[in-house]
């Protein structure tokens, strides 16, 4: 195998060592086989490529369309031209599965199935890296760079996998990037001959080593060194939101911004040890009811709820009322006073809903519409110790059923749902809630309907996802934690036009030994919807299965005769979209036991989802820009040449002596780059004659091409030494000598003429090369005049 060959096959199998990272993060291996596959082919057109001698832009190119061809087979043949091109339909199809795949890496936890989205990362991801690695360690030889895409292969696996991916993971990969390395070295060293510096054997029968084997194993065991010692001088990253790590200011700005809950939640609630975060005692009368709340999420862009940028202020000493409370509502005041634990930093601070005064020091700011205090320039919860007056809010169902509309900016911007959102969403949560009179029965039947009357399971171990079409997943399989089901009956409840969000924060805990003292764990990180009622304001609700508690003002039957106007039906969409009668528990149970599972389980119903209409019109028209770009890449060498040979050899017979001069200097400069084009490069040491033999011998041209080439020489002699005269006619010679020179050459060669001309690259790094020693010497020029000035 020739030098070049190891360092491919090198760069190959550094690439599959460093791709192993991602085993553990899904729970089938079978793609890897196949990207293996994949890896190889792409790898193989590339050696072929380059055996061809190909300018290495094309090289990368037809490596990349080799990538594009072989995912195109594999993902989606169906939808391809011939099976096998991919055309705009493809091109829908790869768009479909990069989202798909987006929302599954966010919903599953690790090690999650391998759905046709991850695989598409997955294998997608490693031909990228693969290219990038073959591109930069063989095609350009620049070995030690294609560390880097290897580094964030394996830095991605690892920063996603829950506790890493072990030693032996990372001793493949480096072994690998090693294996590089050296292969790459010894391929430098070959190409120079014998090598120097080998030392002599020992006497005991040892053979000498030579000195990049030995540079090589210092550098390996440098590197490996680093790479193990440094990262136990590192700070850990704490898990997210819910975890030790906010999101908030930060820097002192005046605005907080968006965080995604959903891994974070999901992270806590899955971990092995419930760890606390605070303790609290309080004087509350009901002390389930007690939520500590961190964050409202109020944006639903169809991908994710997250809370809006808001503005924030110096924390008041009295807060202000809460939106939308009349003084009808009965409440009362509560005193709770918080001790955060020294390892839970983060930026939010957990607070009773809706707290009216806050006593803490640091650097705190707040945010009126969220009614939340956020950390500003590094601020966090770590250590906190805070007192917090809240009010304890007790409307009454009547009070609920009776609410007016909500304001318009209100129902404006707490009722708007994307454009992409499945149908069955709708249609789903009017089937639940058909006959209720009112805003508040409808709120009522769907927290009922997911609490347990609609066959719903608690598992923090899946994953539906958070976009769309995760809504229509999780409406169908029927199992998720408190993020599936406060996210979804939010989205259901703005889809009857209830002012809905989300809300992040924990459940009230446990009791401790302490008698009125009150522990908060990871565990008991929650989710829920909060929905606006005009006279009320925002008012929690509960619909998760076996988690925290259902509001006293839900568990009445509604009243009856002074409700509000029921709200128009819509026809149905689909008679399986609706949930199915035969999923409701019995009627006699208590509720309490219903939400603990114990009235009999009914099986879960499926629900039709809703068809993916795909990643919009821009996604597509940039991924099919992209393709154009790859595709065309190839021809602008072809193309360029083209135009440079037509006008060298085109126009009219003209009279100016000039004219005619400059014509039979470019045909001269035509024949040098077309001998070029066919593997004679030009000797510029050379006179006219002395290139014009030399093309004769390694062009094979016949007696007439000869003739014509000696005539051509003898015109630009006479343009050259006499230019006042007019030189002699030389455009059929210039055909003549072209065409001989083509018919000298074997079809190889014609055709990389044709489609991969050398003299275009060339010419182009000798003019790179050019105008970078020109910058060089007027840069040398313009420090010798200022030293020259210095010194005087």
């Amino acid at each position: 195998m020739s030098g070049r060959g190891r360092v491919t096959l090198a760069a190959t199998v550094a690439t599959a060592l460093s791709a192993a990272a991602l085993l553990p993060l899904v729970e089938s291996a079978t793609w890897f086989a196949l990207c293996l596959l994949l890896l190889a082919l792409v790898a193989g057109a590339g050696a072929l490529a380059r055996r061809a001698q190909l300018p290495r832009p094309l090289v990368v190119a037809i490596q990349a369309l080799v990538a594009l061809l072989l995912l195109t087979v594999v993902f989606a043949r169906p939808q391809a031209l011939a099976g096998f091109v991919p055309g705009p339909e493809a091109m829908r199809h790869f768009g479909q599965l990069f989202e798909a795949g987006q929302h599954d890496v966010r919903g599953y936890t690790i090690p999650a199935p391998l759905t046709d989205g991850i695989t598409f990362l997955l294998i997608g991801g490693v031909l990228v890296v693969g290219l990038l690695v073959d591109t930069l360690a063989v095609t350009f030889r620049a070995a030690s760079a294609a560390g880097l895409p290897l580094l964030a292969l394996y830095s991605v696996a690892t920063g996603i996998a829950e506790e890493g991916s072990g030693w032996l993971l990372f001793l493949l990969a480096a072994g690998g990037y090693l294996l590089l390395l050296l292969a790459e070295s010894r391929d430098r060293v070959a190409r120079w001959g014998r090598v120097f510096g080998v030392r002599a054997a020992d006497g005991r029968g040892k053979p000498p080593q030579l000195s990049p084997v030995r540079n090589g194993r210092r550098i390996g065991v440098l590197a490996l060194g680093v790479a193990l010692v440094v990262p136990l001088a590192l700070p850990a990253l704490d898990g997210g939101l819910l975890d030790g790590r906010g999101g908030g200011t930060g820097g002192g700005g005046g605005t907080i911004s968006a965080v995604n809950p959903l891994v974070s939640l999901q992270d806590a609630l899955n971990q092995p040890d419930d760890r606390e975060v605070l303790r609290y005692r309080t004087d509350a009368a009901n002390i389930s009811d007690l939520y500590l709340r961190i964050v409202s999420l109020d944006k639903f862009d169809g991908t994710s709820w997250s809370p809006s940028e808001r503005r924030i202020t110096e924390v008041p000493d009295q807060l202000p009322q809460p939106t939308g409370l009349s003084p009808d509502v009965a409440t009362g005041t509560v005193t709770t006073s918080v001790q955060v634990a020294g390892d839970y930093g983060q930026d939010w601070l957990p607070l009773p809903y809706p707290a009216s005064s806050v006593d803490i020091n640091g650097r705190w700011r707040y945010e009126p519409e969220g009614r939340t205090l956020v950390g500003e320039r590094g601020q966090t919860t770590r250590n906190a110790s805070y007192r917090v007056e809240s009010l304890d809010v007790r409307p009454t169902a009547r009070q609920l059923a009776n609410a007016r509309p909500a304001p318009e900016d209100i129902r404006r911007a707490y009722t708007s749902v994307p454009g992409n959102l499945p149908d069955v969403v709708e249609a789903t949560a009017r089937k639940v809630t058909k006959g209720a009179a009112n805003d508040y029965e409808r709120a009522v039947r769907l927290q009922d309907w997911f609490a347990y009357d609609g066959g719903f399971t608690y598992n923090t171990r899946v994953g539906a996802g958070s976009g769309p079409q995760a809504i229509a997943r999780f409406l169908q399989q029927k199992e998720g934690f408190c993020v599936h089901f406060s996210f979804s009956m939010a989205a259901m409840a703005r889809t009857l036009g209830i002012p809905a969000r989300v809300a992040i924060g924990f459940t009230p805990g446990t009791q401790t030994g302490d008698e009125g003292t009150m522990s908060v764990g990871l565990r008991d990180a929650h989710a829920w919807p909060e929905l606006y009622f005009q006279g009320v304001g925002w008012t929690r609700f509960e619909p998760t299965p076996s988690r925290g508690t259902t509001p006293e003002y839900t568990q009445p039957e509604a009243p009856e005769g002074d409700a509000a106007s029921t709200a128009p039906e819509q026809p149905e969409t689909s008679e399986s979209a609706a949930p199915s009668t035969s999923a409701s528990t019995d009627a006699t149970c208590p509720a309490a036991d219903r939400r603990l599972g114990e009235c009999g389980g009914p099986s879960p119903q499926a629900v039709v989802a809703h068809g993916d209409d795909g990643p919009p019109t821009g996604t597509l028209l940039g991924v099919g820009l992209l393709v154009l770009v790859v595709l065309a890449v190839p021809l602008l060498p072809v193309l360029w040449r083209r135009r440079l040979r037509a006008r060298r050899l085109g126009g009219g017979p003209g009279r100016d002596v000039s004219a005619l001069g400059g014509r039979v200097r470019a045909a001269w400069a035509e024949v040098l780059d077309t001998a070029w084009d066919l593997g004679i490069p030009p000797d510029e040491a050379l006179s006219p004659r002395a290139a014009a033999a030399r093309l004769v011998r390694a062009g094979h041209l016949d007696e007439e091409s000869a003739a014509a080439l000696g005539r051509l020489v003898d015109a630009l002699e006479h343009v050259r030494y006499a230019p006042a005269a007019t030189p002699p006619p030389v455009a059929a010679d210039v055909r003549r000598v072209l065409a001989g020179l083509r018919a000298g050459s074997g079809r190889t060669d014609r055709l990389r003429a044709l489609f991969t001309p050398r003299s275009s690259a060339g010419r182009l790094g000798r003019a790179l090369s050019a105008r970078s020693a020109a910058v060089r010497e007027r840069l040398a020029g313009w420090r010798r005049v200022r030293g020259t000035r210095e010194a005087s």
